[in-house]
């Protein structure tokens, strides 16, 4: 079953227009029965129903079993047939019911006899003999009440699976952009290691006999940079599984203009501003710099088709910035569907480890930027 703790507002607006209707209907006497006796009692039966409308949600099977036993006794009991009011308000319940619970399970199938029973029970005492044309509408519009249930009750189980589904592909995107760029660290990383563990090894060849020591101190570096080696070659095996084949990236802000040729040469009308004096990026950096520029390129491409696009680079003290604004389409949008937003996940997740920021977002003139902050 499908629980909510607390009335919604559309719960307090069908509460309010039984209430309403109950009301005006005994007050006014334009039921399908004569004015009623104990009108004061009648009044208090539509408010008191009107409650239980209000909290029928949380507990959808007893209110209706209960509004529908009242009934039927106070139609046997009561001369005349029943108010509309009094028919409305169950298929309302009814209605409750089945979007509430499986329509397969034992508290669907009592609603439903209980609520043939009420209407056998408000036929059989109407005043005149009700014909078969009150029946065909009594059954049309209890098959509607109940088909509007089960139909509500679909409708919120396939939006909870895809809400479900929408964070666990997004989750499985975290995951796999994270692999993607712990793969291509390794490669940096594991480079830089080599170098360092031969150049040691080749200094510690050179050392003197009476440098006993430093050969010793040397060594230590070595064996320190070799077992780094296999364990960087473990996390890889572990991280890489079935991409293991993949070729390094050796990527860089270094090779941005050949990325935008690319670009170019696939209709985006590219501009590069380069601000301030370039100095050296770490690798990992300059790697994860030149992936969120190809990033937003490429989504600009997937959604503004032939548009202009600035890239600004930044060299500033302290931090790297990255801006990548376009104008929009310049013709009909591309018809690339609504995307699932993981190449921005991808985008804030490098830019976050290097505990950076980045903002996306549509602008007012129509375009599109990004802009990623990149300490130094």
């Amino acid at each position: 079953m499908l629980h909510r703790r607390s009335p919604a507002p559309v719960d307090w607006l069908v509460a309010g227009v039984v209430a309403l209707f109950a009301v005006a209907e005994e007050v006014s006497a334009r039921s399908m029965a004569s004015p009623r006796a104990y009108l004061p009692l009648w009044l208090a039966a539509g408010l008191v129903t009107a409650a239980g409308v209000l909290f029928r949600a949380r507990a959808p099977f007893a209110v209706l079993a209960v509004y529908s036993a009242a009934n039927v006794g106070s139609f046997a009991l009561v001369s005349g047939p029943p108010a509309a009011w009094q028919f409305y308000t169950q298929l309302v319940l009814l209605c409750t019911l089945l979007s509430e619970v499986r329509p397969d399970s034992v508290k669907a199938v009592a609603g439903l006899a209980a609520t043939g029973v009420f209407v056998a029970a408000m036929l059989g005492t109407s005043s005149p003999a009700s014909g078969p044309g009150d029946v065909a509408v009594a059954l049309v519009m209890c098959a509607i009440a109940a088909g509007t249930g089960l139909a509500v009750r679909r409708h919120r189980v396939l939006a909870v699976q895809a809400a479900e589904r929408g964070e666990l592909l997004a989750r499985e995107s975290v995951q796999e952009e994270r692999a993607r760029i712990a793969r291509e660290l390794h490669d940096i990383v594991a480079h830089s290691v080599s170098v360092m563990t031969m150049h040691t090894g080749t200094v510690r060849l050179l050392l003197r006999a009476d440098q006993e020591p430093e050969r010793q101190a040397l060594s230590t570096v070595e064996a320190a940079g070799r077992e780094a080696m296999d364990e960087l070659r473990r996390m890889l095996g572990l991280l890489r599984g079935t991409n293991a084949g993949d070729p390094p990236h050796q990527a860089g802000l270094d090779r941005l203009d050949d990325l935008l040729d690319q670009f170019r040469s696939a209709g985006l009308d590219v501009r590069l501003d380069v601000a301030g004096e370039r100095v050296p990026l770490p690798a990992g950096l300059d790697l994860s710099a030149y992936r969120i520029v190809q990033e937003a390129l490429t989504n600009t491409l997937k959604h503004a088709g032939s548009a202009r696009v600035a890239v600004t680079v930044s060299y500033l003290p302290g931090e790297l910035r990255l801006e990548i604004v376009d104008e929009g389409p310049r013709g009909p949008r591309p018809p690339s569907g609504a995307g699932s937003g993981h190449g921005l996940i991808g985008m804030r997740e490098r830019a976050a480890l290097f505990e950076g920021t980045l903002t996306a977002g549509p602008l007012p003139s129509g375009g599109f930027g990004v802009r990623a902050v990149l300490p130094l």
